[in-house]
């Protein structure tokens, strides 16, 4: 197995190991409020959240975006480096935007490969050589193709549902059929969020390192990729963004910087680790 594909399956594995977490979290939440058959309510309540998320996740994150539309005759260039891409890497072509933001940033979104989008900022054309921009954008065909759009959609759908759960059970108070009692819907409202947030977190970092992978792979340079989240990393914390902070976890790099608890909950793993392992790549050109 290749460098390349191994780091790509361990991501998987872990991303599988979360959110199955994920669920279990749910389904417990329901079994401590009111036993086995609310556990049951509560994992159809999930499904149909995560159905209504993932069919409308391009628009909600373009329009969040306040994404615009490019076509070819505008952008020629852009069309041509994603056309070579998605050649390589065996997909159709997205939907192309441009976000009008200085901060340089990308991020790709879509239920499935067939209704795909790739948004970049006008920032980051300024920014990075063409060479770096192709790592880019293939990192984000990397999502695409490793359906993870799909994913974040169901993770935050449930861990939204399970803090709704937590905060609704302090005003309701759970059932006689709750096998702990009065405690039972208590730990739920304080424990049940956080552990939420923090597998959620989790999730959002595989699924980083699993594109960077991916995306090294499609455009064959892993030092491309490599060189250009380097380049972001500054240009995000020199350049502000205006960007609603539920779509963080989309962007190739954190629009929003913090020390302490900020940098503890963070949706992308360390840049520097990132690096590290792309670095550790070999290219496959050709």
């Amino acid at each position: 197995m290749t460098t390349t594909g191994r780091s790509n399956w361990q991501a998987t594995l872990k991303t599988v190991v979360l959110l199955s977490a994920l669920g279990g979290l749910l389904v417990g939440a329901g079994y401590l409020i009111g036993g086995p058959s609310t556990a049951l309510i509560f994992l159809f309540i999930a499904v149909a959240i995560n159905m209504g998320s993932w069919f409308f996740s391009e628009k909600i994150a373009l329009a969040a975006a306040r994404a615009k539309p490019v076509s070819e005759d505008e952008d020629p260039r852009l069309y041509q480096m994603v056309r070579d891409l998605t050649t390589r890497a065996g997909l159709p072509m997205p939907k192309l935007y441009v976000i009008p933001q200085e901060q340089p940033n990308a991020f790709a979104t879509g239920r499935n490969p067939d209704h795909s989008a790739v948004a970049v900022t006008a920032g980051i054309r300024k920014l990075l050589t063409e060479d770096e921009l192709r790592g880019v954008l293939a990192h984000e065909l990397g999502h695409v193709r490793n359906r993870d759009i799909l994913l974040t959609s169901v993770v935050a759908s449930i861990a939204s549902a399970i803090t709704w759960i937590g905060y609704m059970v302090l005003w309701i108070g759970g059932d006689n059929d709750s096998p702990l009692g009065i405690i039972g819907p208590l730990l739920l409202w304080i424990l049940a969020p956080i552990a939420a947030a923090i597998i959620q977190l989790a999730i959002s970092r595989q699924r980083e390192y699993g594109a960077d992978a991916t995306g090294a792979e499609i455009c064959g340079n892993p030092e491309s990729l490599a060189s250009a989240l380097l380049r972001l990393e500054s240009g995000a914390q020199a350049i502000p963004m205006q960007v609603n902070q539920a779509s963080e976890p989309l962007y190739i790099v954190k629009p929003f910087h913090g020390g302490g608890l900020a940098a503890l909950f963070s949706t992308h793993p360390p840049i520097e680790e990132r690096v590290k392992r792309l670095r550790q790549m070999r290219p496959t050109i050709g």
